[in-house]
């Protein structure tokens, strides 16, 4: 598996207060969910304190062999998954209500939220049935659309083209599904971020958005926190875009045979291989992905090469979800 924490360099001691002593709790809502955490999360939308849904609590996590597999190490069990990477810390999530944390000596919280909110929120989520994909979506009018796609495909700067042209982020590099309605899957809203690297935020210019501190001098993309073109509701899944390089901005549609391996592809649970999914979390999985395959489809979205292009790819979602098939 190739997740880009495992390349990051140890940091240096850090100095910020919070990481000694007690914490302090925040409450957030992401997901759906009231989120409590002794890690501050900025990212995320903050809320009243109440009874939360998720728990994210710090201090130190049994897990003998995060040390002995050097950078990475990760175990997956049914009610319970570690992952470690040295450079940041040991994470564990317990059933589906809490994320346990270990930061490595020097991190703060803004290197913290950088796996807890990607890979670490994505099991999370994964636990409490939902399905999660390695993509993005944004909210258009009563309609949607998710990006999904290798990585260096251009799912975040389509998404920030869309958001441009008037439309709203949904979630960013974590998509969850929620399945309550079996015949009307919905996309939980994640919280205003998008993350574009200084080429695409250049090309783009998102006015409403404020650029975040850089986390990690290896982290090439930039946090670029949306002041407006953000949709707080929960929205109905009406496209699903596979993102490929092209000549010109194309949509085509895969056949039912080609949806279903790409929605596995892109699911972020594969990511980790079949040791994530042990006995009816497979099954279950399938069965997600085969709905959502069946009910909504797969296309084929064609990105003309050069960001002064990604207007026509706007124009073709567009002139797409008007079709009102």
């Amino acid at each position: 598996m190739n997740l880009p924490i495992a390349s990051l360099a140890r940091p240096e001691p850090a100095t910020d207060t919070m990481m000694t002593g007690k914490r302090a709790r925040h409450f957030y809502k992401a997901y759906g969910l009231v989120v409590s955490s002794e890690v501050a999360l900025p990212e995320l939308e903050p809320t009243a304190p109440a009874r939360p849904d998720l728990e994210i609590a710090v201090g130190p996590i049994d897990f003998p062999d995060a040390a002995s597999r050097g950078a990475t190490a990760f175990r997956f069990e049914p009610t319970r998954q570690c992952l470690s990477w040295q450079a940041v810390g040991t994470f564990m999530i317990s059933g589906a209500n809490r994320i346990d944390v270990d930061p490595a000596p020097g991190v703060c919280d803004p290197l913290l939220a950088f796996p807890l909110l990607g890979p670490v929120m994505a099991l999370a989520l994964h636990q409490r049935g939902l399905l999660v994909l390695h993509a993005s979506a944004v909210a258009v009018g009563g309609k949607s659309v998710i990006f999904m796609g290798d990585k260096g495909a251009g799912k975040s700067t389509t998404a920030g083209a869309m958001i441009r042209a008037g439309h709203r982020l949904l979630t960013d590099d974590v998509v969850a599904l929620d399945f309550c309605d079996p015949n009307r899957p919905m996309i939980l809203p994640g919280f205003p971020q998008l993350k574009l690297a200084a080429d695409a935020a250049g090309a783009i210019r998102l006015e409403q958005a404020q650029v975040r501190p850089q986390v990690h001098p290896q982290i090439d993309k930039a946090q670029h926190r949306l002041h407006k073109g953000f949709a707080a509701e929960a929205v109905p899944v009406s496209r699903i875009y596979m993102l490929e390089r092209g000549e010109r901005a194309a949509i085509s549609p895969l056949t039912c045979a080609a949806a279903l391996p790409a929605i596995i592809r892109f699911s972020y649970i594969t990511r980790f291989g079949r040791q994530a999914l042990p006995g009816e979390f497979a099954s279950a999985h399938l069965r997600q992905c085969a709905q959502i395959a069946g009910r909504i489809g797969v296309s084929r979205l064609d990105v003309p090469a050069g960001l002064a292009r990604i207007d026509e790819a706007v124009a073709a979602i567009e002139t797409d979800l008007a079709s009102g098939r």
